[in-house]
């Protein structure tokens, strides 16, 4: 019996969503559930023509990005892929998962960081303050890795075994966090704390794009609304990787 997948998309004030749904129904893989979230601002027009036909939650109040991972517990198949609303996903990307799983079960996505002095800053350039895998159509990225790569956390893309949402759930931030980011950092420390698991970048080979997480992220995830780019400016990233190494998530520079 083939593997069971569920997509789970979210929006925000992006109209990318016809998009990303016709390109997780090419997968070469079937998808059984596309849900989606949406954190609506009042005034904005969505496009209620598609996910009228998705398992949507309209939510009036912006939750941030971490709501789409608690949405996500309704899911009912054997794995679940989280994608950015930026991320339109190559035909083979969720294969590429699945046959990666075999090999490195854990926490898989899309972009991979592996930080070189536990500081998350703008300043992203390969000697910056952390190396970047995976989907290189972004200039600041260093390249496309052949095999799965680990790295400290990853973006843009997760996909993980359903259970795994049981770790991301083990623990909650502080009052004090908006959770209106760091849902990445949390992920991986939550693996890392919890399981014997570990974050990886599947293969992105530059020869064939169908494989990647992301065909369109370099124009699609540089608007003005890119949480990354809002988070990092402020800082509050740093500090929620700070928060965590406080915790005891340890860095890949410090685990070989």
């Amino acid at each position: 019996m083939p593997e069971s997948i569920t997509v789970v998309l979210s929006g925000y004030k992006r109209q990318h969503l016809k998009e990303q749904v016709d390109a997780i129904r090419n997968q070469s893989v079937p998808v059984k559930e596309i849900f989606y979230w949406q954190n609506t601002v009042p005034g904005f027009s969505y496009e209620e023509e598609t996910y009228s036909q998705l398992n949507a939650a309209l939510s009036n109040y912006n939750y941030g990005v971490w709501a789409r991972f608690a949405y996500a517990l309704n899911a009912k198949t054997d794995y679940v892929c989280v994608l950015d609303d930026d991320t339109i996903p190559g035909s083979r990307w969720l294969e590429n998962c699945l046959d990666t799983y075999k090999t490195h079960p854990g926490l898989l996505g899309g972009i991979g960081l592996r930080f070189k002095d536990g500081t998350y800053t703008l300043d992203q350039l390969p000697d910056g303050r952390y190396t970047r895998y995976g989907w290189d159509s972004n200039p600041i990225c260093v390249g496309n890795n052949g095999e799965p790569v680990e790295v400290d956390i990853v973006g843009h893309s997760w996909f993980f075994a359903r259970d795994l949402l049981s770790v991301f759930w083990r623990e909650i931030p502080a009052q004090h966090w908006t959770m209106l980011c760091g849902e990445d950092i949390h992920f991986s420390h939550m693996i890392q704390k919890y399981t014997d698991l570990k974050t990886y970048v599947p293969p992105h080979p530059s020869n064939d794009i169908s494989m990647w997480s992301s065909l369109k992220a370099a124009v699609y995830g540089s608007d003005q609304h890119a949480t990354a780019y809002i988070n990092l400016g402020s800082g509050e990233m740093a500090k929620y990787l700070q928060y965590c190494i406080d915790d005891g998530f340890v860095l890949y520079r410090d685990r070989v």
